[in-house]
């Protein structure tokens, strides 16, 4: 059997967006997900840096365009959180370049947005 980075981790956070969509549903925009959510980390205890920022480098200079990753959950972990109709390749390819200039290897793309809480794991 395939060996699941972080596995207990993401299940953790994955809890925590299942307690949010349990309680908010879908159809609200991402900032009231996103404060819910971080309502729920601090309730658990789970460490967690909000809307961090991060350079990208290309060859010798730091690129003046920031990235801005929803949450880094335990200093590892990038959570991405969206309230659209349907992901997209669009929505994959911002959690890989999050996690290219983090060095993080784990993202978890959720989206509230569906009849149900829709999440995936980007693995890096």
């Amino acid at each position: 059997m395939a060996n699941i980075i972080y596995k207990e981790d993401s299940y953790a956070i994955v809890g925590c967006m299942f307690d949010v969509y349990n309680e908010l549903g879908s159809g609200f925009s991402e900032i009231v997900y996103k404060d819910a959510i971080e309502y729920e980390f601090k309730q658990k205890d789970i460490p967690f840096e909000r809307e961090k920022q991060y350079s990208v480098k290309y060859k010798d200079i730091t690129l003046p365009h920031k990235f801005y990753a929803d949450f880094v959950v335990m200093d590892k972990i990038i959570l991405e959180v969206k309230s659209v109709e349907m992901l997209n390749d669009k929505h994959l390819a911002q959690c890989i370049n999050y996690l290219k200039v983090s060095e993080c290897k784990l993202a978890l793309l959720v989206n509230f947005q569906k009849e149900f809480l829709d999440h995936k794991r980007i693995v890096l």
